[in-house]
């Protein structure tokens, strides 16, 4: 009776890593294959793409706020400075 059971574990074992390394060459055979690259490639275009468009939406709704910002200083009756480029005011021409 030990026995049996011992066979009937060591069985189930042996057929789980059966289909185990059956699923793992398998996986192996796929990510070898030109199809995967493909898709791996087109999938970082689209994503390329996604950020690109993000970056002009935001670039779009930055001006559009400063052009708001620009209004209302004028309507009271501040000077609007200059568009700045982030950097310093001297340019690094002062060091």
């Amino acid at each position: 009776m030990i026995v049996g059971a011992f066979v009937g574990k060591a069985a189930g074992i042996v057929v789980t890593g059966l289909a185990g390394a059956a699923a793992l060459e398998g996986v192996k055979k796929v990510a070898q294959s030109q199809v995967l690259h493909s898709t791996a490639v087109a999938v970082t275009s689209w994503g390329l793409r996604g950020a690109r468009a993000a970056e002009v939406g935001a670039e779009k709704a930055r001006l559009a706020a400063s052009d708001i910002v620009s209004e209302a200083r004028g309507r009271i009756g501040e000077q609007t400075p200059p568009p700045s480029s982030g950097t310093s005011a001297d340019h690094g021409h002062g060091r």
